[in-house]
């Protein structure tokens, strides 16, 4: 398996100006009153969310992640023995049109084999789940480029985006 650690991904993004910006979009910019589902923040699970936690709802640039898995053969051959899993976080502060940009996802694992890796592959998540723990419990130090300020940046997975085979495996 390779592991690719989001914080420096995310660090590049504050050091722009622009991308800082962006990152406070769904706050800031966004058609709020319009009663429609428009973006990820208009649904009640985000709502929801911004309740419990209020104190990670206080910043705008705190990231909400959707992660997405699944398998593929990236040789194209139906007898293939070998699988390769990426798994990729979609930041969600971004405006509707960016979210799923390829400039604004994260490869942050690629796990590889000769097989998929079934129920197991929490074995392999794991490291990503540990830095969202800490992430989340502690967050990290970032510079704010827009504000020219320091902040702790906090983070969370708030959705799954998978297929029925892909769900099967995550949820075990």
């Amino acid at each position: 398996m390779w592991y690719f650690n989001p914080i420096d991904r995310l660090r590049r993004i504050f050091a722009n100006p622009a991308f800082a910006k962006l990152m406070r979009w769904w706050f800031c910019e966004r058609t709020k009153d319009d009663e429609k589902l428009s973006h990820p923040a208009d649904a009640t699970q985000w709502q929801t969310f911004d309740e419990l936690y209020p104190e990670f709802a206080k910043d705008p640039r705190n990231v909400r992640f959707a992660l997405s898995t699944d398998g593929m053969n990236p040789f194209g051959e139906r007898n293939s023995t070998h699988s390769t899993w990426p798994v990729i976080l979609t930041i969600y502060n971004l405006p509707s049109w960016l979210c799923q940009k390829r400039k604004y996802t994260m490869l942050c694992g690629l796990i590889q084999g000769p097989k998929q890796p079934g129920i197991d592959i929490d074995v392999f998540l794991e490291p990503l789940m540990e830095d969202m723990a800490k992430l989340w419990n502690d967050g990290t130090k970032m510079t704010d480029s827009l504000t020219k300020k320091d902040f702790t940046l906090r983070r969370m997975i708030l959705t799954m985006i998978n297929d029925y085979p892909a769900n099967f495996s995550l949820s075990g």
